[in-house]
Order: structure tokens, then sequence, then C-alpha cells
């Protein structure tokens, strides 16, 4: 078996090859371009302006929602877990279609995943491109018989946005095989040989996949647990602040402080009953689990326990990695001064898998291993995306663009506080909470007949995971049709 990793060398800059990765991405439909004129904007205090002619600077837009029939419509109404079926031929830019034909601002971006919008010209036209052919054709076992161009192409992608500190990678196809795969990697780094009984400490309100291992870290709802067998692995508090923040600094710390605490305890305890913790998890901002965010200094002190209990510190960027805060990694908010140990990723970065410090690295080939390892034709279009953020300003985009989301989210909390409450966010990672879980989906549904996809996390959150290319216009027109809604609601 041949796996690939890659070594920095910091004097020179060179990649070497090591052992251990893969890489995939998606493909990219049919794309056709549209122009768009008028549009309304909100502004806090007031429902609705008019801004006659204001370029929309996004080629491959529409300028608004269009709605048909009530969706799910009559081709979708046979779905139990679907939400309704999509024609994706026709959805662009921000905008997804369904199979009825209503188009509709999706703000939820297939769970988090679609980075620069649907059908982006610059993938069809790499898709189209003769020479890329054969990566789409074929699908490698990339662990054994990898492409000629594949290290070339993980360094113009994932390498290229290594988080500091992380030169290796392993590359996979989903968050969930990340994070298992990761753990795997944290067992067989803590000590060896032998199968000891080692544990994974997480926290209450994660979500970090469904396989065995991350089900056993996944503490987000009941519908994902039941009828499985787990292991008996630590479960830490995490933070559950109060807003708005300036107002609750000090409960906040005492939270956070106990968390904390908690943390300490649970190592020790669990030392103590021979199920040695090896390793912690968390995200950055917990996302299914109801969009939990805590400070940067709870994550530095987080990170220094896991270091003075000699616990690998596991960041799971799987829904804010990809520059939905304003940053690539949202745990470069952090500021920390020893970096994680592992970081997996997915969704928006159209291929799963984890980077991690070279001491981690498998030390026999096939231990982290399976069939695809990825797909070289997501690391193709990967590539792209990654150049796009960067030409395009992107992060840049998404904090201003969340700026203005978040701002006018705390204005109709300001007006309408029965319905909303607790509005948060960093970058477009935006979310608030409404009084319970049937208020939550039925503004849920009302949004999306007003043409608007929104997303559910939490007991009765909503969260706003939108792309990359969400601008402030896109921002102005949800707040307008969402002012409306709030305003009728009943």
């Amino acid at each position: 078996m041949v796996l690939i990793s890659f070594r920095t060398v910091p004097s020179e800059g060179i990649l070497f090859l090591k052992e251990g990765i893969m890489a995939s991405l998606l493909l990219a439909r049919r794309v056709a371009c549209s122009s768009q004129k008028n549009f309304c904007l909100f502004t806090p205090g007031s429902r609705c302006i008019s801004q006659a002619a204001a370029k929309i600077d996004i080629e491959f837009d529409y300028d608004g929602p269009l709605m048909k029939t009530e969706v799910p419509g009559p081709r979708s109404q046979n779905a139990e877990a679907v939400h309704f079926f999509c024609n994706y031929e026709e959805s662009r830019g921000n905008y997804l279609v369904d199979v009825d034909g209503n188009r509709m601002l999706d703000l939820y971006s297939q769970i988090s995943s679609v980075p620069i919008g649907y059908n982006h010209p610059a993938l069809a036209k790499l898709i189209q491109q003769p020479q890329n052919a054969s990566t789409f054709i074929n699908r490698p076992a990339l662990g054994i018989l990898p492409p000629e161009n594949f290290v070339d192409k993980l360094r113009e992608s994932l390498m290229s946005v290594a988080p500091k500190g992380l030169s290796q990678l392993i590359t996979m196809a989903c968050g969930s095989c990340s994070n298992e795969n990761a753990f795997k990697t944290i067992f067989m780094w803590y000590r060896s040989p032998g199968c000891p009984d080692y544990s994974i400490l997480s926290f209450m309100g994660a979500f970090h996949g469904r396989t065995m291992g991350c089900l056993a870290t996944t503490h987000s709802k009941a519908i994902h647990k039941i009828d499985i067998p787990s292991f008996d692995w630590p479960i830490a508090p995490f933070p559950r602040l109060k807003y708005p923040l300036e107002e609750f600094v000090k409960d906040n710390q005492q939270e956070e402080a106990r968390c904390l605490e908690e943390v300490e305890d649970l190592i020790v305890k669990y030392r103590k009953k021979k199920r040695t913790v090896a390793g912690i998890i968390v995200e950055p901002i917990q996302s299914e689990g109801g969009d939990n965010h805590a400070s940067d200094d709870f994550f530095r002190k987080l990170r220094d326990i896991a270091r003075k209990h000699g616990c690998a510190f596991l960041v799971d960027e799987v829904q804010t990695g990809g520059g939905c805060t304003g940053k690539f990694w949202a745990h470069e908010h952090w500021g920390l001064d020893d970096p994680a140990d592992v970081m997996s990723f997915s969704k928006k970065m159209m291929t799963g898998g984890f980077f991690h410090k070279e001491e981690f690295r498998p030390n026999a080939p096939y231990r982290i291993f399976n069939t695809w390892l990825g797909d070289p034709s997501k690391n193709l279009l990967l590539a792209e995306v990654i150049n796009i953020i960067k030409r395009e300003d992107l992060l840049n985009n998404v904090t201003h663009a969340g700026k203005t989301l978040l701002t006018g989210l705390l204005d109709l909390q300001a007006r309408y506080p029965q319905f909303i409450s607790r509005a948060r966010g960093r970058g477009t990672f935006c979310s608030f909470d409404t009084p319970d879980e049937s208020v939550r989906n039925k503004l849920i549904l009302t949004a999306r007949n007003k043409g608007v996809v929104l997303g559910g996390c939490g007991d009765k959150s909503i969260r706003f995971r939108p792309t990359l290319v969400f601008r402030d216009h896109h921002a102005h027109l949800f707040l307008n049709i969402f002012s409306d809604i709030l305003a009728d609601f009943k």
C-alpha cells in the first residue's frame, strides 16, 4: 500500500512524500447565467427600502425567490425524511430550485456543504476540459493506485490551506469517517501495541458523526443513538452562554470555568477507572447541537488541559471549516500558541479527511485505510474553489455579509422578542433561538413557502449556513422576507 502525506521543511518550503492520505470533491452541473436588477434592502427599524437597479455581482445568481406551489409541492409530497426533490440543473448561485419550479434562497446550502453556490461557471468550465475527463470518469483505489498527478493536486488544494502546525494529511470521503479514523490515529499514537481500553472525551450537545466511535461522542439528539450500543467514554458539559454577551460577562466566565473544571475531573476519574482519556474532541461551534458558542479563551484553556494531561486535542471543523466564520478554519480565531494535534474537515471542503502533526502519522501501511480514501475529482474541484475564495476575497465577504445578517437578526429580535432570542454568530455562521420546537418548525416551513430555505438545530434553534458567495443584498432580501413573516406570525 502507498498512502501519501506531507512534511514541510520550514527552511526550504518543500513538500516531501511520506505515508498516509487521499482527497475528494463534487461534480458541477450545467450552468446558465442571468442578470439581476432590483431588490429591497432591510435596514434596522424599517421593513423595506427600494433599491432600483442595484448591481448584483454574481453573474450566475437569480434575482430573488420565485414560488409556484407550496413546498413540498405535488411532486415531492410522498417523501418521509426528504424535504423536497430538487432540480439541480436549474439551481444557480444562492438559489435552489425544486422539481415543481419553486426557486428558493438557500441559506442552508445542503447542510453547510456548498462552498461557492450552485453551478458555478468556473467549476462547469473545469469539468468540460478534456484533460480532466479521466479524473471524473475513473475512481481509483487511492491507497494503492493513486494517479500520477495526485500529489500535485493535493498541494494545490488541501495542503495550500493546511492549518498552522499540521503538516500531515489523510483524506477520507465524509465527516464521520474522518473523525472515526482520527480516533484510531489518536489511539495508535497514545500507546502501542495492544488494544487498551482508552477513551475519547466529548461534550454534551456535540455532533461528530454516525459511525460507532463517532456516535459515542455525539450527544445532540436521541434519534441518532437509540437502539445502538455505545462506549463508556466521558462526556463533559459544554458552556451554555447567556446573551447578550456584554451583559453577562461574569456569568459566562463562571460557566466556562465550571465546564473546564469538569473536563479535568473526568480525565482524572477515567484514568482511575482504567479508561484513560487519549484524546479530546470539540467543535469550534456546536452545530447540530444548537449552535452553541464558547469564548476563544475557553478553547485556549481546553487546549492547555489536553496538553497538561497528555491527551490529543482534536478539533472537528467538519461544519465550521472552509471559510464560513470569516477565517478559513474557525479555530484560527482562538489564537492558540500550540496548534491542535488533529483537525478533521468535510462539507464545504468537498471531501473528508484530517490534518495532523507528524508524530501522529501511522507507523505502518494499511492501519488507516479503505478502498477509495477520497476521490481525485473532488480534489480537482476543490483546488478551483480555493482559487475562487482567494481571488474574490470571499473570507472578507463572509465577514461583511455576516455582520449585515447578524445586525438584522438583532434588530428583528428587538422587535419580535416573543419569537427570537439569543441571536448569535461568527461570519455568516449565525443562528437564533425560538420559544420551542413547534414554533421553530413552523417558522422554517413558513419561510420555505416564502422562498427561503433555513435549517434547524438543537431543541429550538434556527441556523444559517449560506454559501461563501452570500452577499449583503442576499442578507437584506432574507431580512425583508423574514420581517414580513414575523409580522404576520401567529
